[in-house]
């Protein structure tokens, strides 16, 4: 069983494949953390807790004076009561009091999974692959209940949780802080991983110590954004990627949020995160109920590489959904960086013509096919197509370029509205404002408020619209810039702080009823490439476009940060042109198409320009992608050089049994004089015995991982070299 209690002593044990979770219930009903690790047989281990009471400054409950919150390691804490570290929780009374501590009522557990509504969720395939403990807890001063949820996955080192509030009393609460987890450690001795960047340079790789005090990972721009991602890795000071533990978290959701530990004065560490407090409040009138959204934790023993690959698993089984979630995907041409908003349909069918000779798959069109749309200064929310610059209807475009062989493929920016926009001038009260504040622009646009329901009809009726008239197999799902003046005029002053959440809760709703509706259409998230690259889109949208920058070597490092966390066949991945349009740098065809196959495949360029060279090396990778898609989709993901460490990179996929692999190598700058590059293998047999194709070589699977072999040619050509090594088993 995955959950096992301890009826006599309140002890819960949580058990996910190798991993425990263990907390317990005091006898004046505080529910603290006992242990998070490797599994562990025994259930009783309060031995390795120190449960007593501390100095003065650390105040000790009236009823518990043995017992100090501001040292005992809580699974919920609140505020005020004398644990001064960082909360879960903090709600306000009537008064303003903002005093909340919880205690335990009762507990249950629940085969499978109970749904968040309104929210995007992990799910459960069936209901034997999990089941869900539910703690309730209270406050019986302020009538606040509290339904803590644990989902314990019995085949993945993986737990969810996320909390219920309820308001029981006879008057209004109001929310400050409401973490969807903490998480306690009863030792401080870590690194904190995290995922930075900014627009073209997002999941930068950065890992420091855990300090005394607090450190915190964060967005405050109303969506996941490009600064930081709703991730992070706590790791075992000594842990690599191939050894030590390492505790990951992530959260399923798409706005603002906070991740913040803590060092206390004991040397313990506290973890919590979920929606971002900044600005942000919910006011609970008696019998409502608010749902946090869903974290992630995974364990490894086997460093970050384990962390990863078990997200990679519970992502691409129990996160994406519909009828892409497995299919292989259609290698498309987006047309933006061949022509950016100088297109007709002719130019669009001659890109088709060219694109089906290579067995390119799918046509994309991208911003400015509607309204009045020839730059980005106008047009946004008008999705009425402009058929007097297309020269021809939606259908009939569609049809001419079903008819070169390729599918269809659309843009649409929806959470977006221009000043100058027909839907501007009849709704200027439909964008995020504060009524006699001017608005501020980003890319010459405003939000839309997606808190108001007329809004969500308007994007439901007219999105539909759009994809109910032609032939549409593809939507790139865009967002491009970051909330400001973040109100609704409509919502009562109480309630005004609360439009951060109900923005998404909105944006969920559509989502849900737009994906539902065209299940048989792949949709792709988009936030000027990886703003909002999170589990909370990847729910409704199985890939994201993984950055705006499609330079080759800039994309090693960005795609490698993603692997932390999101799997490899979410990640948008093309072939642009050269130079290239964010870096200027110009790259050999080779390279730009092997990095690119680590991803969805695509090409971003106008291919009616390109040399016959270029057009032959495109019909190699197209056949290339057709040949290692089942390893790249499915396969375990392994990362063999890290790009942020020096001038190569390299990585692997592995199939389920073990009996093929594909290795990638890329050399950024040549030296010279330079030493041989070495590589060792993850993930085999090693009793297994494989060839490695393109060098001839025969070795068993512990050779290849162990020893290792030398990459080939690639420190004698150049710069900016990349080799596809092909490991079967013999």
């Amino acid at each position: 069983m995955a959950i096992i209690i301890d009826e006599n002593k309140k002890i819960f044990k949580l058990d996910a494949k190798d991993s425990s979770y263990l907390m317990q219930v005091s006898k004046q009903g505080y529910l603290y953390h006992v242990y998070y690790g490797a599994h562990v047989s025994d259930n009783d281990l309060d031995h390795i807790l120190q449960l007593t009471g501390g100095a003065s400054f650390s105040p000790s409950p009236a009823d518990a004076p043995e017992l100090s919150l501001d040292m005992l390691l809580l699974e919920y804490p609140g505020t005020g009561t004398g644990d001064f570290r960082v909360p879960a929780l903090t709600v306000k009374d009537t008064r303003g009091a903002s005093a909340v501590c919880l205690r335990y009522v009762s507990h249950k557990v629940i085969e499978g999974k109970p749904a968040l509504p309104g929210l995007p969720a992990v799910y459960l395939n069936e209901n034997s692959e999990a089941q869900t403990l539910e703690i309730s807890m209270e406050d019986a001063l302020l009538g606040l209940k509290a339904k803590l949820y644990y989902c314990v996955f019995e085949e993945l080192n993986v737990i969810t949780r996320w909390v219920q509030l309820e308001n029981g009393s006879a008057e209004n609460l109001t929310i400050d802080r409401a973490m969807s987890a903490c998480v306690e450690f009863l030792t401080a001795d870590y690194d904190m991983l995290g995922l930075y960047g900014s627009w073209a340079r997002e999941r930068t790789v950065e890992r420091v110590a855990l300090r005394h005090g607090t450190q915190a990972l964060q967005s405050r721009r109303g969506s996941s954004s490009h600064q930081m991602n709703p991730f992070t890795a706590l790791c075992a000071r000594d842990a690599t990627e191939d050894r030590g533990e390492v505790f990951g978290f992530n959260l399923v959701y798409s706005g603002s949020y906070l991740i913040e530990a803590e060092v206390s004065q004991m040397d313990s560490a506290r973890l919590v995160l979920g929606i971002n407090p900044y600005d942000f409040e919910w006011e609970l009138e008696p019998g409502d109920v608010f749902t946090t959204p869903e974290a992630v934790l995974v364990y490894s023993s086997e460093g970050l590489g384990g962390m990863s690959r078990t997200f990679h698993k519970l992502y691409r089984k129990n996160l994406c959904r519909g009828q892409w979630r497995d299919k292989k995907r259609p290698i498309l041409i987006n047309n933006w960086e061949a022509t950016y908003f100088k297109f007709n349909a002719d130019k669009l069918v001659a890109i088709a013509h060219e694109a089906a000779k290579v067995g390119i798959e799918m046509l994309v069109m991208d911003d400015g096919w509607f309204g009045k749309r020839d730059d980005d200064h106008s047009g946004l929310g008008d999705w009425k197509v402009n058929e007097a610059k297309l020269g021809c209807t939606l259908r009939e475009l569609v049809e001419r370029v079903k008819a070169e062989g390729l599918r269809f493929g659309i843009w649409f920016e929806p959470e977006m509205i221009s000043p100058d926009s027909d839907l501007y001038r009849a709704h200027p009260d439909w964008c995020l404002h504060i009524p006699g504040r001017p608005g501020t622009l980003g890319r010459n646009q405003l939000v839309l408020d997606l808190s108001k329901t007329a809004v969500q009809e308007y994007l439901v009726e007219s999105l539909s619209a759009v994809l109910h008239s032609a032939d549409i197999s593809y939507v790139k799902w865009d967002f491009n810039r970051n909330m400001t003046e973040a109100n609704n005029p409509d919502l009562p002053a109480a309630k005004s702080r609360e439009i951060w959440h109900r923005y998404y809760l909105g944006l969920y709703k559509v989502l849900e009823e737009i994906t539902s509706q065209f299940p048989q259409i792949l949709f792709e998230s988009c936030s000027g490439g990886g703003g909002r690259f999170d589990p909370g889109m990847l729910y409704y949208m199985p890939q994201t476009w993984c950055s705006d920058d499609t330079d080759a070597v800039e994309r090693l490092k960005i795609q490698y940060g993603t692997s932390m966390v999101y799997p490899v066949n979410s990640i948008g991945a093309h072939v642009s042109a050269v130079p290239n349009h964010q870096t200027m740098r110009t790259t050999p065809f080779q390279f730009r198409g092997d990095v690119a196959l680590m991803g969805t495949f695509g090409y971003e360029l106008d291919i009616t320009k390109l040399p016959e060279e270029d057009l032959d090396m495109i019909e190699d990778q197209v056949e290339k992608f057709h040949d290692y898609h089942p390893l790249i989709f499915h396969g375990d993901f392994y990362r063999l050089i890290n790009p942020f460490e020096g001038n190569e990179a390299a990585w692997m996929f592995v199939s389920e049994d073990k009996s093929e692999a594909l290795v990638q190598c890329f050399l950024v700058q040549n030296r010279p004089n330079a030493p041989a590059r070495r590589v060792k293998l993850r993930g085999l047999d090693p009793e297994m015995r494989y060839k490695v194709e393109e060098l001839g070589v025969r070795m068993h699977g512990d050779s290849l991982m162990n020893a290792g072999f030398i990459i080939p040619d690639m420190w004698v050509c150049g710069d900016y070299q990349s080799v596809c090594l092909t490991v079967k088993r013999v």
